[in-house]
């Protein structure tokens, strides 16, 4: 290996008894904590110098001096309960707090107008009924119809998101056959699904898309209530996250692409190592092997396609037909405060979600002053400069938009939406882009995913795009690695325990 990150660790446990977790996004970390916390010798090895897969942040110096960014805003829901559990582990639960109470301010371009989509206290599912009646973005009628619509989605909610029924129809048809008229597609279903899904309503599956409003919004009052982390996503998934793993005894071997695994006659695998955190095959100077005997493959689908054994699979090439949806993330920095709230959707604009991230970036006003010195990450006013993030879903029109393009587009629609900013000066913009940031939730991805369970012995898939029942999700990908560490455990024999109690309390199956 050429780097130190990279080099290759020595272990003196017999190879059987040891794991090698492949890739350190949150799939990879969970897998590797709860392995070693039951015992098993562990190491964890990741092409880039950082963990947290594509939930992480990068350093930049530009127009407004230097700030921490994410690569695109991330929230989860209180019904998330295996990412909150890992964010327990983690010891980051008080850095990504959940509102009290669902609340979620969505001002419509055309009207000028907010609404808000928010809960009572009330028992699922008047819970809702409340806020919907009061939705101003849709009329009397519709709201009628979307609470009928949302009792069906209920019922559909209980069935396995992959039954072929629901995993071959599309979510759109389905609305439509429901009442569901463009403008609550729009205002309601779209606004909720493209940001939890990726994709809009004719791109989506009918099963995943119960399962998301169904367990989203009707299975428990709090369910919906959003969280979202008040530091940079890099201070939980590699610092904090890399410590959990320190301290439970796993090897974190970073800026290290694996390239093969070969069988060795004693029915371990031999796991052929190379430095260099570039894409496919290539890679830096150096390499070395690691010997185990349980290997959990948390990468992405295509680089488990490379990776899995002949007969891990019996239609391996199903790996290749999940697709990938693109997420852009759009940041701009003003000198004042134009957004006077956390967080804001709209309607009837290509903006679909502004966060205030001022605080969590680190900006500081001219002269060195904390930017939000005035005010809070509740949104409150201040003199500051302040920077927001714009996360666009199923961006496959804008992902690969040149700069210029997009920074005429957003700022002038920034414009038309908070008033404030017409009059502010733009102190930096730029963009993030994730072409590949999840699987494609598209009808029928249901029967390609795969379980976490191979066919070979020893090898274990993990990933949002395995069967965890999610879609492509924090929540998704902790599950995926809760469920591939306790199959790999039980077929070492080895006592487990899911977080949430016994051994078999079935919180994190496949299909929850």
């Amino acid at each position: 290996m050429t780097a130190p990150e990279a080099a290759v660790p020595t272990v003196p446990e017999p190879a059987g008894s040891r794991a090698v977790v492949v890739g350190g996004g949150l799939a990879g970390i969970t897998a590797a904590l709860r392995l070693a916390e039951a015992g098993v010798g562990t190491t964890l090895v990741e092409a880039r110098p950082r963990l947290g897969g594509l939930a992480f942040s990068f350093r930049r110096t530009g127009g407004a001096g230097e700030l921490t960014v994410d690569n695109g805003h991330h929230v989860y829901l209180r019904c998330c309960t295996a990412y909150r559990w890992f964010l327990e582990r983690i010891g980051a639960s008080a850095l990504a707090p959940i509102q009290r109470r669902l609340d979620i301010p969505v001002l419509d371009a055309a009207r000028g107008r907010v609404g808000r989509l928010r809960r009572t206290a009330l028992p699922v599912p008047l819970h809702l009924a409340a806020g919907l009646a009061r939705y101003p973005h849709l009329s009397p009628a519709e709201r009628l119809r979307a609470g009928r619509a949302a009792l069906a989605l209920k019922r559909l909610g209980t069935v396995d998101p992959a039954d072929p029924a629901l995993d071959g129809t599309d979510f759109a048809s389905w609305l439509h056959r429901h009442g569901q008229s463009p403008r609550a597609v729009r205002a309601l279903w779209d606004l909720v699904g493209v940001a939890t899904l990726n994709a809009r309503a004719p791109q989506v599956s009918l099963g995943l898309a119960a399962m998301v409003f169904s367990t989203g919004l009707l299975t428990d009052p709090g369910a919906a209530d959003l969280g979202w982390s008040r530091v940079p996503l890099g201070r939980l998934h590699d610092t904090l996250a890399g410590e959990a793993l320190e301290r439970a005894g796993v090897r974190v071997v970073r800026r290290a692409r694996v390239r093969e695994l070969v069988p060795e006659p004693d029915g371990t695998w031999r796991i052929t190592v190379g430095s260099g955190s570039g894409s496919g095959t290539g890679g830096g100077d150096g390499g070395g092997t690691l010997t185990a005997g349980t290997v959990v493959l948390a990468v992405p689908q295509r680089d488990a396609h490379r990776l899995l054994p002949p007969g891990a699979l019996p239609e391996p090439d199903r790996l290749l037909r999940i697709g990938t949806a693109p997420i852009l993330n759009v940041h701009v920095v003003y000198d004042r405060r134009v957004l006077h709230r956390p967080f804001l959707a709209a309607l009837g604009t290509p903006v679909q979600w502004i966060f205030d991230r001022t605080e969590a970036s680190g900006l500081r006003a001219p002269g060195g002053a904390d930017g939000n010195a005035e005010g809070s990450a509740e949104g409150s006013a201040g003199d500051g400069p302040q920077y927001l993030a714009l996360s666009q879903s199923a961006a496959g029109d804008e992902i690969d938009l040149p700069v210029a393009v997009l920074r005429e587009r957003y700022l002038a629609e920034l414009a038309r939406l908070l008033p404030a900013a017409r009059t502010a000066r733009v102190r930096d913009f730029f963009v993030t882009r994730e072409r590949a940031a999840t699987f494609a939730p598209a009808p029928g991805v249901g029967r390609l995913r795969p379980a976490a369970r191979t066919d070979t012995p020893g090898v274990w898939l993990a990933g949002s795009w395995t069967a965890t029942g999610w879609p492509a999700t924090m929540e998704g990908a902790v599950r995926s690695g809760l469920t591939a560490a306790r199959e790999a455990l039980a077929a070492l024999g080895r006592p487990y325990e899911d977080p949430y109690g016994g051994p078999h309390d079935g919180v994190f199956s496949e299909a929850a």
